[in-house]
């Protein structure tokens, strides 16, 4: 090949790099289909609730369906490991908690995955946590609670909790409750708020402490249930007709909430993991979201940078980690 020829081929390589377009990057293509929200527990408890009030906004961030999936069991890490075998593509982002990702793989010896296999990217809210009893359970105060459930325990009748199931943030807490007050308690796993919520309604199961949505407050004043304190530290505007732990004489330190996020799998391309950052942190902006979060007493959390949210997850990972082991948690 003559040296002018080589030079005219050379020419026209660099006229086609220039006006060819460049291949579209991870973030340009993303979502080209729709995206799901993983919830780990069946629908009707807030977990989904929340996901539906969240998935209309970010459907019209994302430009694409924003489906709900709900898939209970195991204290959420059925779900969770639905995710981590999917690709790392942000299709399925997983609507979760340290009870699913920190505690579950604690306290299951068949969960493989660890807290780390996540990234959060968004917190979304806090839950309050409402100690709910059954309507004819002969108390009406957390103080009232404690005498009846040392009495039972002493004629061999210990008081049963609810959970969504061993290890979760729940089980724990009732855990926690029955040895800080050395009075044996029984606990009654169930897959999901929703089943734990009938039993609780019919009577099969003494208390659950729960994150407190709209819906409690409905069942309370159709006496359905009782709701006897939050575990605040002080009465909250949005549920001030109810006393915080910290007014009883037993219990007053006994104050705890948990917050909610959105994940994806560790190894996301950082190009989709902030297309997904902005969508949600856009979501929590919209008035809708925002009423619909409150309405059901999540407390809306403000958005948080990708490092911020870095860091939120690896101290909760810690303080949670914390609470598994004051407990003496042991995987079955």
């Amino acid at each position: 090949m003559s040296l002018a020829r080589i030079h005219l081929v050379g020419l026209i390589t660099t006229l086609i790099s220039l006006v060819a377009p460049a291949p579209a990057c991870a973030a340009d293509a993303y979502p080209s289909k729709p995206v799901s929200i993983m919830v780990p527990y069946p629908a009707g408890g807030l977990s989904d609730i929340i996901a539906r009030t969240v998935n209309n906004a970010l459907s019209k961030n994302f430009g694409q369906t924003v489906i709900v999936e709900n898939l209970g069991g195991a204290s959420g890490s059925i779900a969770a490991q639905k995710v981590l075998n999917a690709p790392a593509d942000g299709q399925i982002i997983f609507q979760g908690s340290p009870n699913e990702l920190i505690l579950a793989p604690l306290a299951i010896s068949a969960i493989k995955f660890k807290s780390e296999d996540f990234r959060l990217v968004q917190m979304i809210s806090t839950a309050q946590i409402g100690f709910l009893v059954r309507k004819d359970l002969p108390v009406n105060s957390v103080d009232e609670f404690l005498d009846y459930a040392r009495k039972e325990a002493q004629a061999g009748r210990p008081v049963s909790y609810a959970s969504v199931g061993p290890g979760s943030f729940y089980h724990l807490l009732g855990e926690h409750l029955s040895k800080t007050t050395n009075i044996p308690m029984t606990h009654i796993p169930y897959k999901g708020a929703a089943p734990a919520n009938q039993d609780l309604l019919g009577g099969q199961v003494d208390i659950f402490l729960a994150p407190f949505g709209k819906a409690y407050e409905e069942m309370q004043k159709q006496g359905k249930l009782k709701v006897l304190a939050m575990l605040n530290s002080e009465r909250l505007e949005s549920v001030k007709e109810y006393p915080a732990i910290s007014e009883s004489k037993s219990l007053r330190n006994f104050t705890f909430n948990i917050w909610t996020g959105y994940f994806v799998k560790k190894d996301t391309p950082e190009p989709i993991v902030q297309v997904v950052h902005k969508a949600i942190s856009d979501a929590l902006n919209d008035p809708a979201v925002h009423s619909g979060l409150e309405a059901n007493n999540q407390l809306v959390v403000k958005p948080l940078s990708l490092q911020a949210a870095a860091k939120a997850y690896a101290d909760g990972t810690v303080q949670f980690r914390a609470i598994a082991k004051s407990i003496n948690l042991q995987p079955q």
